[in-house]
């Protein structure tokens, strides 16, 4: 298969950074897609959807390329979604629910290539298990870190380690959003091995 660019289906910037790890040139743009969940439909389901949406969104703009797409859904043992909280209170009251409680991540990845439509999709899912958290912690967690762009509302590459007890899954960087682990393997499948190929 001949070599394509690399596009990231992203505006974030820990995606970037991610994705910069594997030293591969890449440019980013950011898809334009309804991330509202279908109804009934799983966290599982809805990572997959949305990653592979985010790819599909930007092939017209962008022939001749690979296009990364990646999403991630947090649930609570409930069910419940936990979103971006975007602000202090909402952030104050994700975290007092996952106090004690083991939170699933699961994270989207779908490499589409623009031209032939061939797509790989992946799911991975991380599960973070919180320690029992007062709620002054909560607030000095808060403070210091401000993750309000984060689903879940910490950084794990940040202070948002001290929260947890356990964190159980293949691939941390999943967490953080994007799985490189499963990108990689799909490069290699696709005939490009970072670690041959990069600077």
């Amino acid at each position: 298969m001949p070599q394509k660019h690399l596009l990231l289906a992203s505006s974030s910037p820990y995606r970037r950074e991610l994705l910069a790890r594997l030293r591969l040139p890449f440019t980013c743009a950011s898809p334009n897609i309804n991330e509202s969940p279908a109804p009934g439909e799983d966290p599982a389901a809805l990572a997959r959807r949305l990653a592979e949406s985010k790819s599909r969104a930007l092939a017209p703009i962008y022939p001749s390329h690979w296009i990364i797409g990646s999403d991630q859904v947090a649930a609570l043992p409930s069910g419940a979604l936990l979103s971006k909280p975007g602000n202090y209170s909402t952030a104050f009251r994700q975290l007092e629910q996952c106090s004690n409680k083991s939170v699933n991540f699961h994270t989207g990845l779908a490499l589409l290539d623009s031209d032939s439509g061939n797509l790989q999709i992946a799911c991975e899912q991380f599960t973070v298990h919180f320690r029992e958290l007062s709620a002054k912690e909560i607030d000095a967690y808060l403070r210091k870190e401000e993750p309000y762009d984060c689903a879940g509302s910490f950084k794990m590459e940040g202070m948002g380690i001290t929260l947890f007890r356990e964190l159980q899954g293949r691939d941390p960087n999943s967490l953080v959003g994007l799985p490189l682990i499963a990108l990689n393997e799909m490069l290699i499948a696709w005939g490009r091995n970072p670690l041959l190929e990069s600077r």
